[in-house]
């Protein structure tokens, strides 16, 4: 068995990604109803969000060096980092509260000094591919090592296009907001090799204007048992 991988963002009714506030909220309470084992996240995003929300990068402190001692309900945080662009940041991601643990995919290629940073603060770390992360074979590493069967991802147009390329989507669930963005369109699914069949399984509307529709990937036979 594979394990189930979920795409879910929230959208404009042109496909963007940005250019407009999306009801985070009501994006987070479905995200959450999926109760993911683990999320997997881009080092980008990572960066872009310590830019965002953050006040700059607080020093770490020794309990930074160990694992947190959290309910075991709570999903891991999957990162893709084969380049080492988190280096003094995964503190901040490992403090979160709903966060059960990092776990960092990295590669051959990944510089050394970066996983001695990471052995040095006991973050599990699984190396899987030569220069980029091997997603398929990573994606099994996690399930194997971690039990992680269900994994949802949120985090943007890059990782997700990967994921969809290599045929190793379960289903995609689209918040769609009530606007068209236009001209700064940044389109979801423009990195995708096209011609992707889906089946729908589920829409509902909200009263703000929103509609989640959600579907599954019928010919996705990389996921089947």
């Amino acid at each position: 068995m594979k394990s189930e991988i979920i795409i879910h963002n929230s959208v404009s009714l042109d496909g963007s990604l940005t250019g407009f506030m999306p009801d985070m909220e009501l994006h987070y309470k479905i995200a959450g109803n999926y109760k993911p084992d683990a999320h997997l996240i881009g080092s980008e995003t990572i960066i872009k969000g310590s830019e965002m929300f953050g006040d700059g990068i607080p020093d770490e402190v020794p309990s930074d060096f160990e694992q947190p001692q959290r309910d075991k309900s709570l999903p891991w945080w999957v990162i893709v980092d084969s380049g080492g662009k988190l280096k003094g940041i995964l503190h901040t991601c490992r403090r979160f509260e709903y966060c059960r643990d990092v776990i960092v995919l990295v590669s051959e290629s990944t510089p050394a000094d970066y996983l001695e940073h990471l052995k040095e603060r006991n973050y599990n770390f699984i190396i899987a591919g030569k220069e980029k992360v091997d997603l398929n074979f990573a994606v099994d590493r996690v399930r194997e090592k971690f039990g992680v069967c269900r994994i949802l991802t949120d985090t943007g147009r890059v990782l997700g296009n990967i994921l969809l390329n290599l045929g190793i989507v379960n289903e995609i669930s689209l918040l769609i907001h009530p606007l068209v963005v236009g001209e700064k369109c940044y389109p979801m699914f423009s990195e995708t090799n096209g011609n992707i069949k889906l089946s729908l399984i589920k829409s509902e509307k909200f009263d703000n204007g929103c509609v989640w529709i959600v579907y599954n990937l019928p010919d996705n036979k990389l996921n089947k048992p």
